[in-house]
Parts: C-alpha cells; sequence; structure tokens
C-alpha cells in the first residue's frame, strides 16, 4: 500500500510547514521553544487541515522522543495506561510524546488519567483540538499546557504545497505531466485553508488525469469540480457553525448586505437552511425593529417561503430578505426594553400590580377604600390619561427610550404633545 501524499510531504524543518507564520516565523515563541528543544505540554487548537498534527510529528522527531497517537474519538482508558506501561521499556528511556487527537472527546476520567503522568515530565502532552478549548478541555489539564491558535492557512501558502504534491507525483508518474498553474491556483483558493484537503484535489487530479499523446492533462476544469466543496468548512455543532451564524448576523446588523450575503451562502452551502431563516428573523425584530416594523411579516414570509421551497430555490426569497434587513435602518429599543424588564423581574423587583389594574375583587369589610379606581384610556381625550401602570416598587422605571429613527421618532413627538412632557430617547 503506497503511503499517503501528506506524509510523503512531511516537513523536515520548521520552514517547510506551509502557514502558522504567526508561530513559527524566526523569533516567534513557539519557534523558540520547538528549537530550545525542552518541550512544553502543550495544546494547538484551531481547524482540520492546518498542520498541528505535521507539527507534533516534527517535533517528537526533532527531540528524538518516542511518538505515540491518540483519537480522543476512538481511545479509551485502557490505551492510554499501555501507553503509560511503556515508560520503563526500551522505546521510553528518551520520554514519550503523546500525540492525542481531538481531546475534546475525552472525558474528565479520561483527562484526569493523564495528569499524573504529564506533570512528571516523562510523558509530553501535545494536544489537538477542532474546538475552543477553554470550553470543552479539563481546567486542571489545561493549567498544565501552552495554548497555541492555529489559523486557516492563506491561499499563497497552500499552493507551496500543491505545487510541491505536483512536483512529487510527476515524479513518481511513468508519462510527462502537465499540470498547469491555473490548475494550481484553482486548488488552492478551493480548499478553506485546509492543506489536507487540497492534497487530497491533487492526488485526485492525477488519479482523473487525461492522457493524450503520451502526456497526462490536469485540466482547469477538471481541478475547479474535483474541489468545489472543499471550501466549506462547517460543523453543526462547532465553532464554525456558531462563528458563521454570528458573522451573518453581525453583518446584517452592520448594514453591510454583501458580508450578509456571503454568509448566507455559507450556510447554504451546507445545507443549514433552519440557522438561515432562523438568525435572520431574529435579526428583523432585534436590530430593525420598530424603525420599519412593516419589516418583520415581509421577513416572516420570505422565511415561510424558503422552507416552503427548499434548497436550492430557497436562497432567492432569502436574499430579497437579507439584503432588506441589511439595508433597512436600525433599531434595538424594542429590544433593549424588554431586556431591561427581565433583568428586573429576575432581580426580584416585581411588587404587587396596582389596584386599578387588577381583575374587579370583592371588596371585604376590612377594606377602608373600597372600588377599582380604573380609568378607561377612551374615555378621554386622545384617548390618553396619566395613571400609575408600573408596580410602586418600579413605578418610575423606564425600559423603553424612542429611538433616533422616522418612525419612533414621530411616534415621539405625538406622544409628548398628548402627555405634555418630554419623554426619553
Amino acid at each position: 500500500m503506497s503511503t499517503p501524499l501528506a506524509d510523503r510531504l512531511r516537513p523536515q524543518s520548521l520552514d517547510d510547514i506551509v502557514g502558522q507564520k504567526h508561530l513559527l516565523a524566526p523569533g516567534k515563541p513557539l519557534r523558540k521553544i520547538i528549537e530550545s528543544g525542552k518541550i512544553p505540554n502543550l495544546i494547538f487548537y484551531g481547524p482540520s487541515g492546518v498542520g498541528k498534527t505535521t507539527l507534533a510529528t516534527y517535533i517528537a522527531k526533532k527531540t528524538d522522543r518516542t511518538l505515540k497517537k491518540l483519537n480522543g474519538t476512538t481511545a479509551s482508558t485502557a490505551d492510554i495506561k499501555e501507553i503509560f506501561a511503556q515508560l520503563d521499556t526500551f522505546s521510553g528511556v528518551k520520554g514519550i510524546l503523546l500525540y492525542l487527537d481531538e481531546i475534546q472527546y475525552f472525558n474528565k476520567k479520561q483527562q484526569q488519567t493523564l495528569l499524573e503522568y504529564i506533570e512528571n515530565g516523562r510523558i509530553t502532552l501535545i494536544a489537538s483540538t477542532t474546538e475552543n478549548p477553554y470550553f470543552y478541555v479539563y481546567n486542571a489539564i489545561l493549567s498544565r499546557c501552552t495554548v497555541f491558535e492555529f489559523k486557516s492557512v492563506e491561499k499563497d501558502e497552500i499552493k507551496k504545497a500543491v505545487l510541491r504534491a505536483a512536483k512529487i507525483l510527476s515524479e513518481e508518474s511513468e508519462y510527462p505531466v502537465d499540470f498547469p498553474d491555473e490548475a494550481a491556483e484553482i486548488i488552492s483558493r478551493s480548499c478553506g485553508g485546509d492543506v489536507r484537503k487540497a492534497m487530497n484535489s491533487v492526488e485526485l487530479c492525477f488519479a482523473s488525469a487525461e492522457l493524450a499523446e503520451g502526456v497526462l492533462h490536469i485540466k482547469p476544469e477538471d481541478a475547479a469540480e474535483l474541489s468545489q466543496k472543499s471550501a466549506m468548512k462547517y460543523d453543526r455543532d462547532g465553532d464554525e457553525h456558531y462563528d458563521i451564524v454570528s458573522a451573518y448576523q453581525k453583518s446584517m446588523r452592520g448594514s453591510d448586505p454583501d458580508a450578509a450575503l456571503h454568509y448566507l451562502a455559507r450556510l447554504l452551502e451546507a445545507g443549514d437552511l433552519i440557522s438561515a431563516c432562523r438568525r435572520l428573523m431574529v435579526c428583523a425584530a432585534e436590530d430593525v425593529g420598530l424603525a420599519y416594523p412593516q419589516i418583520i411579516p415581509i421577513v416572516n414570509a420570505c422565511t415561510d417561503m424558503a422552507m416552503k421551497l427548499g434548497l436550492p430555490e430557497a436562497r432567492i426569497p432569502l436574499a430579497d430578505a437579507v439584503v432588506l434587513v441589511s439595508t433597512a435602518p436600525k433599531s434595538n429599543s424594542a429590544y433593549m426594553g424588554i431586556n431591561g424588564a427581565i433583568a428586573d423581574i429576575r432581580a426580584g423587583n416585581i411588587g404587587p400590580i396596582p389596584r386599578q389594574l387588577q381583575n374587579m375583587h370583592y371588596d371585604g369589610e376590612d377594606n377602608q377604600n373600597k372600588g377599582q379606581f380604573y380609568k378607561y384610556a377612551h374615555d378621554f381625550e386622545n384617548h390618553y390619561v396619566e395613571q400609575q401602570y408600573l408596580p410602586d416598587v418600579l413605578k418610575n422605571r423606564v425600559y423603553y427610550k424612542f429611538g433616533d429613527n422616522k418612525n419612533e421618532q414621530a411616534y415621539k413627538q405625538y406622544w409628548e404633545r398628548v402627555k405634555g412632557k418630554k419623554l426619553p430617547g
């Protein structure tokens, strides 16, 4: 069985590693740690395919330690103990470097098992995770490790790996290979910052290359077809999902229709129609709100239509709604008002409902002030009469302040005229 291309491309020096210059460029802390040979316990955090395993393998080789690998999705406590048992054998003489991939899948007990051995220095732990370690890694492990964040690899850096891979495969081919620069560009651009995906795309291109007149031709259109879905990094339960939906809503809130359409496209390409609709409806009510209240039934109709149509046609009404929300005037006055009211309720600031607002009750003989005393607003001029509506403990509380948009300012002017006093906002 042939060695995977990614393994044949393993770097021989730190300068061979593509990307992660913020960690591995000369003078950067992680590079200096590696060059010192004194490796502490480390956690590598970042998306898949960006070099976490590659760097751990390089460190093990650089420090002449025995590399052991475990994956958090499949490893058991017995697997951990089996590695510990090797500490007193020949393979553990110079120490063991344990690379634990996807540590977030280890439960608390499994992570606790690691503690004793990583503290005495005989085992050096390098753990990797695609999820935020501060949420998923046990605190006792986290406090004994240094966290370094890996980032998606830039297109120009990925192209270097693509060209190296093409060179290796060309040398192994029994025929001359025509690998145009356009194909390398397409693969580098389409893999979403994932070097491993780029390598897979290169291998697929070589496997499907057309032999004509003794030459293997790799066509740019084939490269595009084979790598077209590679740019999507998406896990509905992971950080990437929350990052995309957050960027989607913040772009609409920030009135940037181009960015909002971009993140909508990413959600739809991942097939996440529900998140696209849900965040759109939330944004219409929370961020546009009373500045353009008619938008709420419009967006509701668009999302309802999208769910009925399904993909790919759902993109059409959703695009209409996203552009409308992005370009509409904004107000979060009602949103802030309900948040303030809920905060008081949760703090215990409730108080009895004023008597004039209560449902009619029988007044006992001990009540010296019988009657409800409610004033029916429609019996008064402009359908308004001043009376206390909030409980006594909150009677001067202000939750709602008129927004500075045309609609709310018109309402404010009307009620200031009716009530004869200046209103907040």
